[in-house]
């Protein structure tokens, strides 16, 4: 599957039928909200955890050098915590651009953080069959590709800071983020 997605969800999965969709953020949509949303909630997913296995060609890297961002991967019994934002279907011309290297749309579950209740969303993820995916490998190695990694959207160390930052925020504990960080400032402060 190609890595730019932008005509693939909007054939597989039309929204214009909806008046407002809830969308899942997990990374940097989580602290780098450049659209506009109706609310925003904590909200969280069971059944998926983070990691830095997907490759950034154009936001935190290049084509020749992609960065490392996240997508989720299956984890049975695991929860991810994030923000859901209600947004109307026309959030997702923008939303699809952003999220293109590789990512599809997907309807989910969503689970209130902080009430009870549940709704459905949607949430962006990237599988091993896209061309951008860049799979495992141990915590250093991740951190030290990313220490390396600047693209467009600025150097790809912002994005793991300001997302464990966030996390913090929301007293939620992720320790495959904390990890990559805790490389990635040592890293950091060799330089």
């Amino acid at each position: 599957m190609s890595h730019n997605t932008i005509s693939l969800n909007k054939q597989r999965q039309p929204l214009d039928h909806l008046d407002s969709v809830w969308l899942f953020g997990y990374g940097s949509l989580i602290y780098k909200t450049d659209f506009d949303y109706l609310a925003a909630k904590p909200a969280c997913i069971y059944g998926w955890e983070r990691r830095f296995w997907q490759g950034s060609h154009d936001h935190r890297g290049t084509p020749d050098a992609p960065g490392r961002v996240l997508t989720l991967i299956e984890a049975p019994g695991k929860r991810c915590a994030g923000i859901a934002y209600q947004v109307t279907p026309a959030t997702f011309e923008h939303l699809d651009h952003r999220e293109k290297n590789g990512y599809l749309r997907l309807f989910t579950p969503l689970h209130w953080l902080n009430e009870t209740g549940e709704t459905q969303g949607v949430v962006y993820l990237a599988g091993p069959d896209n061309e951008a995916y860049l799979g495992p490998d141990t915590e250093a190695a991740i951190a030290a590709h990313i220490a390396r990694s600047h693209g467009p959207s600025g150097p790809n160390s912002e994005y793991v800071l300001q997302l464990a930052q966030a996390l913090r925020k929301m007293n939620e504990q992720d320790e495959h983020v904390f990890a990559i960080e805790h490389e990635l400032l040592r890293l950091l402060k060799q330089t």
